[in-house]
């Protein structure tokens, strides 16, 4: 039965990751997101819902529209995929009950921010909030969470001065802050150390690479962060057990 929930939960994340690629494509323009219907990006035609089937349509399709044959993102499926992979290791680890909702909603919401930022280069305020938002109450001890959260946003806000002024250009945007702030909520302050090292760590080829190939500067740091927060999460009580060792 524990299996088969698993499933169910894993079916829930993907059916979820389909409606998130909507938001992602729909939220940066300013856009619907429940009207018009869905439709290929390029030819404009309203899909079937046998077209809308999360994976199993983007294979049997081999990628591309059904009506104009332009090739379809790989974002679709791997978002889809990503989701049910957060929902059913949060399911797995936590069980299912109103925090593990509200965790689920906070990394749905990162992985939305971060494919978004990857994009864009830019949040809307509303991505921004969303994942501190669930992250506050994702377990019940929320004025806790409240308070590690804004102590984590407080300390990116004195990074970011302080490096800003250095290099004379803004070192990290609202979007970065808020997800220190949602480090806080879910895993305190010393998790949040070793995620965020997680996260610089990540990030340090993607950015050689888009400085030396792209001559870009500016990389999303949204995805790195995420993906350090949820990592520590996963595997908190490993990095608990590392950080006693190392600070006994």
């Amino acid at each position: 039965m524990e299996v088969y929930n698993l499933i169910l939960a894993i079916i829930f994340g993907i059916l979820i990751g389909s409606f998130l690629n909507v938001v992602i494509l729909r939220i940066p323009k300013n856009e619907n997101i429940i009207f018009p219907a869905s439709h290929c990006p390029t030819c404009k035609t309203p899909l079937k819902w046998w077209h809308n089937i999360p994976i199993i349509s983007y294979i049997f399709l081999k990628g591309k529209c059904a009506f104009c044959k332009e090739k379809i993102s790989i974002q679709y499926p791997l978002v889809e995929l990503a989701s049910g992979i957060i929902v059913g290791i949060v399911y797995y680890k936590n069980g299912f009950d109103i925090y593990s909702l509200m965790l689920m909603a906070s990394f749905l919401s990162l992985l939305v921010s971060s494919v978004v930022d990857l994009k864009y280069k830019a949040i809307t305020y509303i991505m921004n909030i969303l994942p501190v938002t669930f992250a506050i109450f994702s377990n019940e001890d929320i004025l806790e969470n409240f308070k590690n959260a804004l102590l984590l946003a407080g300390g990116a806000v004195f990074i970011r001065d302080y490096v800003s002024a250095f290099i004379n250009k803004e070192a990290m945007g609202d979007g970065d802050i808020l997800v220190f702030a949602t480090m806080g909520a879910i895993l305190g302050i010393k998790l949040s150390l070793i995620a965020l090292f997680l996260g610089a760590i990540f990030a340090i080829f993607p950015a050689i690479y888009n400085r030396i190939a792209q001559k870009d500067l500016e990389l999303p740091f949204i995805p790195f962060l995420s993906l350090g927060l949820f990592i520590v999460w996963l595997f908190e009580n490993q990095f608990l057990e590392i950080w006693n060792k190392l600070y006994a």
